[in-house]
């Protein structure tokens, strides 16, 4: 059995979305100055990292992090390779094997940023709105990708956000997905029990 931990470690370092506060990482106790425990303080948005976006994060009243039914973050995934792309639109998506698939990780470009450190990312590959809407209509219930948001940098209006939320389709972002092969996969995927969360960090494995 093979592991993969897909999941960006959280740092004071790794990169945000424009716009979101930087990560703080403060040790409040410390064992080298006498203190009882090493006790560290961790500012940050939910959205950093490897994190998921529930519905909540764009539709009001909608299903909030905390709400998630586990049997969509758990459960049978596919990782597919895109290749170098610009966006992962409808035609790009027709060329990929879905049948069969109830949760997509896509894996793109995008997977060579992290090991860059405090360095964002404008370029990233994006899944494009009218691949949102063929992912909804296939039936997949949660998706994937490498890098920090499935909206294109700059976006008039999250048009692809709100396809997958409105379909209750569980968004997963800032994957590390360069070390995997495409294939089939068993996803563990657990965010943070924040009542009434907009997203959450996530620790993210894989199980082939």
């Amino acid at each position: 059995m093979n592991i993969y931990d897909i999941t960006v470690p959280i740092s004071a370092d790794l990169p945000v979305y424009p716009g979101d506060p930087e990560i703080q990482l403060e040790r409040i106790m410390s064992l080298e100055q006498g203190d009882i425990a090493n006790v560290t303080r961790l500012c940050c948005s939910t959205h950093i990292g490897t994190h998921i976006d529930p519905p909540s994060h764009f539709i009001t009243g909608a299903r909030s992090v905390d709400q998630l039914p586990l049997e969509i973050l758990l459960g049978p995934a596919r990782v597919i390779d895109v290749g170098d792309v610009p966006a992962i639109d409808a035609a790009v998506l027709n060329r990929c094997h879905l049948d069969g698939a109830t949760r997509v990780l896509f894996k793109t470009r995008n997977s060579s940023f992290w090991p860059e450190s405090n360095v964002f990312h404008e370029d990233f590959v994006y899944i494009a709105p009218d691949a949102a809407r063929l992912l909804v209509e296939r039936g997949v219930q949660l998706v994937g990708i490498d890098y920090l948001s499935v909206e294109r940098f700059h976006f008039d209006e999250p048009t692809t956000h709100l396809v997958l939320l409105a379909a209750n389709v569980v968004i997963v972002e800032g994957l590390a997905l360069g070390d995997v092969p495409p294939g089939d996969y068993e996803l563990v995927c657990l965010p943070l029990k924040i009542k009434d969360g907009d997203g959450s960090p996530a620790r993210v494995v894989l199980r082939s």
